[in-house]
């Protein structure tokens, strides 16, 4: 057993290890899944064939309208312009005094209008710069600050967010969007002020000693006060169609769950249970809708570009996608070789309850693929269907499920070898031995607080 045990480890160092040296998880992926097998005495070719690729696809077809309008959406926001004004607005209104404030919620609001994280980090970071430096705040804590506020609470705490990592959930627990909201809010705003005060107290600290922004930076931004951009107010609207959309296709009476005869959808489509696909079908029409608003809203801005645009965001969906299906196919085929039984019951035992151990097992995967979508995409493959049961049997809500499995995932996923980091850190050129303490700090916050909540929720459950 131990032989198998190892395999199973060993693809997972690997993964880890060719991810973060910046090989593409479509090719590493299969390898290493491949490489598991032959160590525990599987059949190479029907593994890759009939396991890892049906599961892959499967979740190319669930999720890619999700990632491409997504991408779209954020790519149009992006060169109109409409993005960096409201970023630009929401910064230059709080001012220089709260500059660490102005720019996690410029990044807050961008992120939960369905902006993707790498949208809102280009957007933001030239505000942040000006502001940071206009504060002779050192530019090192810009990392920390756009992570708190695009990567945390808005990505997958609030109820209703459009961040991929709410989205997953609802395909394995028939929820939608805003499931647990209390407990999404709760989580969410002790998230913010938990980051808040850490960064507030660098910034003191750097205060203390005389660190100002620093000089001799690289990719600084030129200065783009005077940029023409468009309309606050005219800017936000997309957003609020996203939102608000959203919420009216989730929970009113005009759901989507009422727009199609439940008999033709079974005899049909085969959709047995329409509240697993419902969540999906209200993000893609909300999208749809936001996207062709902030097109409309923008067109002499974007008219030019919008072919280049439109190419560039469809490229950036699809590797997206695609590496966190490949995540998934490996995940699949790891649940089939001999030693997953024994990491399995070693999952399940660290605890009794559904939220403590699916909390466990969601932070392990994310914080090993570097991945939130790949890490919690690959738990509720494999164990999704367990946890449910378990959690029927103890009498615990789905949605509980759903947004103890949606924070966790934004745990430890933003662990040096994360692309979220890499990114972010490129952008504003600074290195992992600058910025990266801030966003450690952070990620171990937002772990914490999703074990608070899960093991105060098994209290009284």
């Amino acid at each position: 057993m131990f032989i198998e045990i190892f395999a199973i480890v060993l693809a997972l160092a690997l993964l880890i290890f060719l991810a973060y040296r910046g090989y593409p998880v479509i090719i590493i992926a299969p390898i290493v899944t491949l490489l598991a097998v032959i160590m525990s005495g599987g059949l190479l070719l029907p593994s890759y064939t009939e396991v890892f690729m049906p599961y892959a696809a499967n979740y190319v077809k669930s999720f890619f309208p999700i990632f491409l309008l997504g991408a779209v959406f954020g790519k149009v926001m992006e060169m109109s312009g409409a993005a960096a004004s409201i970023a630009r607005t929401i910064v230059q209104t709080l001012g220089s005094k709260r500059a660490i404030l102005a720019v996690v919620l410029a990044c807050s609001v961008l992120t939960y209008g369905g902006i993707s994280l790498f949208v809102v980090a280009f957007a933001v970071y030239p505000f942040a710069s000006a502001i940071f430096k206009e504060s002779d705040i050192p530019k090192r804590l810009i990392p920390g600050t756009i992570a708190l506020g695009a990567f945390t609470y808005t990505m997958d705490a609030f109820p209703g967010t459009p961040q991929i990592q709410n989205i997953i959930p609802t395909n394995y627990f028939g929820t939608d969007l805003y499931a647990a909201p209390l407990v999404g809010i709760i989580g969410g705003i002790m998230i913010f002020i938990g980051g808040m005060l850490w960064l507030e107290r660098r910034r003191k600290q750097a205060l203390a000693i005389g660190e100002g922004y620093g000089e001799g930076h690289i990719n600084e931004p030129e200065n783009n006060e005077h940029q023409s951009l468009p309309n606050f107010w005219m800017s936000i609207v997309p957003l609020v169609v996203v939102i608000a959309l959203n919420f009216i296709f989730s929970r009113t009476g005009m759901s989507v769950k009422n727009w199609y005869d439940a008999t033709i959808l079974k005899e049909t489509y085969n959709i047995a249970d329409v509240s697993t696909i419902s969540s999906s079908w209200s993000l893609i029409a909300a999208l749809t809708i936001g996207t062709l608003v902030a097109m409309l809203l923008n067109i002499k801005r974007i008219k030019l570009k919008l072919a280049s645009g439109l190419t560039a965001a469809t490229a950036g969906a699809l590797l997206a996608i695609f590496n966190t299906a490949s995540e998934v196919g490996f995940g699949n085929v790891i649940k089939t070789l001999p030693g997953f039984a024994s990491i399995q019951n070693w999952v399940f035992n660290a605890s009794n309850n559904p939220l403590v151990s699916e909390a466990v097992a969601v932070n392990v995967l994310a914080g090993v693929t570097g991945s939130a979508s790949g890490g919690l995409s690959i738990v509720l493959e494999v164990m999704g269907s367990q946890y449910l049961q378990m959690a029927e049997n103890l009498g615990i809500s789905p949605e509980l499920l759903h947004r103890i499995a949606s924070m966790a995932s934004g745990g430890m996923d933003t662990l040096p070898h994360n692309g979220a980091v890499i990114t972010l850190l490129a952008i504003t050129g600074l290195t992992h031995r600058q910025s990266y303490k801030d966003i450690f700090i952070i990620t171990i916050l937002k772990t914490v607080t999703v074990f608070i909540l899960a093991f105060t929720l098994s209290l009284f459950l």
